[in-house]
């Protein structure tokens, strides 16, 4: 893996732009530069006028592995908290849809990520999972909200208090993506997705958009404000627990 090869690589194929996660050699992990890098590249594409719709992949084995850990330990924290917040609010407030094809992992912010987005895809390779509780830490990027509006809370209960793994089937199940289709069909099926969208007119498609999304600013804003206050308690009482 070349280490100066982009953490975030965008293509266009027509009126689609594609937006790649692209650290294979860490399963998409993202740092505070991919976060970055990640939200200036959705901001271009709302301002692309030749763009109609926006997807997101992963390169290698997976959609993403959530965040660099390794990274995470070597980040100032108030910089990762910043531009973290910088990316949620950039896909809080993406006006053209956003579609996400997943393969292999999706885990932490790879799977909350998909919250976030107006059309996913797996694969049935796919496996998901929001392992906050595990982790000793608090649901992020608003999925305190998020998550059991998209599959109701006894549900989402169940993903967050046992951080237990996803299939892509049970992906589709709950309610978490549109549909899955074989590994090697995945590329094909969202780009059909995505050019069934971009044949419909532009202003429709986000007024239509921006309908559905009526309620998510405000109640992302307020969970994520909640998360973060959560996610400090915890890190303080788990750090009087250790031995000294």
């Amino acid at each position: 893996m070349d280490d100066a090869a982009p953490e975030i690589e965008v293509d266009d194929e027509g009126a689609l732009r594609v937006i790649t996660l692209n650290r294979p050699h860490r399963l998409n992990a993202f740092t505070a530069e991919g976060y970055r890098l990640l939200a200036a590249a959705l901001r271009d594409a709302d301002d692309a006028t030749q763009v109609s719709v926006v997807l997101l992949q992963g390169a290698g084995r997976a959609f993403s592995s959530g965040v660099d850990l390794g990274a995470l330990l070597d980040s100032d924290n108030s910089t990762l908290a910043r531009v973290f917040g910088e990316l949620i609010d950039t896909l809080v407030g993406l006006r053209k849809p956003l579609l996400a094809a997943v393969h292999g992992v999706a885990v932490g912010f790879g799977a909350t990520l998909l919250l976030h987005c107006d059309l996913v895809v797996v694969a049935d390779d796919a496996r998901l999972r929001f392992p906050f509780t595990q982790l000793g830490t608090a649901p992020e990027a608003g999925s305190s909200w998020l998550l059991p509006q998209a599959i109701g809370a006894q549900r989402a209960s169940d993903l967050i208090l046992t951080s237990r793994w996803v299939d892509g089937p049970e992906a589709v199940a709950l309610g978490l993506a549109a549909r899955c289709v074989p590994a090697s069909g995945l590329a094909a099926a969202v780009r059909d997705a995505a050019a069934a969208i971009a044949a419909n007119p532009q202003a429709a498609v986000i007024a239509a958009k921006r309908l559905l999304k009526t309620a998510t600013a405000g109640a992302v804003a307020e969970a994520t404000a909640k998360e973060s206050a959560v996610a400090r308690l915890l890190t303080d009482e788990l750090g009087a627990l250790r031995p000294r």
